[in-house]
């Protein structure tokens, strides 16, 4: 068995926590690590027993003895590391977002496809063993009218972000809230419902969108970042929406309502169960209507793997790229994140 010899560029909580998952899959091997502190490159070579440590990406990629790159670094540092990489020669995941926008978005996929390298959005949402099983059995039930997805989270960072903007604390704003980082709730929580709409039902006709901004301090003076939003979809023949928010928790499941029934799930960004509940006769408030069913399948052992044995399948059997997350599925969730920020007044400079 040929392994896939990777090169991990940031060594921030998100590269540690994926590292777990993806060494589970036995065709993964962690060759290489990459930041701009040797340190810190050394302390998490250390580690996770990985040989080879840089601080310069450029020679990282360069290394003839690594095969991938995988980028889990701030979102506006993806576009130009994807791009250096693969130009290269390297096939690159990249974690969500893809970039800061559509226009990054465009341009790695030139590069990919010109220098044609695989190239995919660390998008476990619609990887997972269970969204799998939801997606083949939509095939049998009817139409779909509606799709409701929810995914709100209160962020451990948003306590600092009120000292921050009360005056009490003088930090950086952090990186999840930050514009300068192509930060927001949009880009890290959004996201979520949004890439599974699109892999499952396609790039919608229209997009409205309700978000709560704030104005936060960064290097060029005050700037708009989202907090949380709301967004109905234009479908023909079905609506959509997404909740998002980093400033609550929410209990909501995500839904797709059907012709035939209903299947519910549990959350989104994961999906570990789901529930099916078949159309019945029509019921009044005296019966407890159709039973609903778990339908849920096995999951993986650790919910990142599902998208380092993606990412290897497409190198393996000479594709360039994923069926789910797909390029086109990346452009399409990138121009509508795009217009939900133009609808917000939320800038990066990125889109400068």
């Amino acid at each position: 068995m040929r392994r896939v010899r990777f090169g991990i560029v940031g060594t921030g909580r998100i590269s540690d926590w994926v590292l777990k998952g993806a060494v589970l899959e036995p065709r993964f091997e962690a060759a290489a690590v990459c930041s701009r502190s040797e340190e810190s490159a050394e302390a998490f070579a250390l580690k996770h027993g990985i040989p080879k440590m840089f601080t310069d990406i450029g020679r990282m990629a360069s290394d003839r003895n690594i095969d991938a790159i995988y980028i889990g670094t701030p979102n506006h540092t993806h576009h130009d590391i994807a791009i250096r990489c693969m130009e290269l020669g390297k096939h690159v995941i990249c974690e969500k977002p893809m970039a800061s926008n559509a226009r990054e978005v465009r341009e790695m996929i030139e590069v990919a496809r010109n220098r044609k390298v695989v190239l995919m959005e660390a998008m476990i949402s619609t990887l997972s063993p269970n969204f799998l099983m939801v997606q083949d059995r939509l095939r049998t039930m009817g139409a779909v009218r509606h799709y409701s997805g929810s995914f709100c989270q209160y962020s451990s960072k948003y306590d600092l972000l009120k000292r921050i903007l009360a005056g009490e604390d003088d930090s950086p704003v952090p990186s999840s809230f930050n514009p300068d980082r192509s930060g927001g709730a949009l880009m890290d929580i959004g996201i979520y419902p949004i890439y599974p709409m699109v892999t499952l039902f396609g790039r919608p006709g229209s997009v409205k969108a309700d978000v709560l901004t704030v104005d936060v301090p960064t290097a060029s003076g005050m700037s708009t970042i989202d907090l949380q939003g709301a967004a109905l979809f234009e479908y023909d023949g079905m609506t959509a929406s997404a909740l998002y928010s980093k400033i609550d928790d929410s209990k909501l499941r995500t839904e797709i309502s059907c012709d035939k029934g209903v299947l519910s799930l549990d959350q989104i960004h994961i999906t570990r169960q789901v529930e099916l509940t078949m159309r019945g006769a029509p019921t009044s408030g005296r019966s407890s209507g159709p039973q609903t069913e778990n339908v849920t399948v096995p999951c993986d052992p650790d919910e990142y793997l599902c998208e380092f044995k993606e990412f290897i399948d497409v190198i393996e059997n000479g594709a360039l790229e994923s069926g789910n997350n797909s390029l086109d599925n990346s452009l399409a969730v990138a121009e509508i994140m795009d217009e939900i920020r133009r609808q917000a007044g939320v800038r990066f400079p990125a889109d400068r």
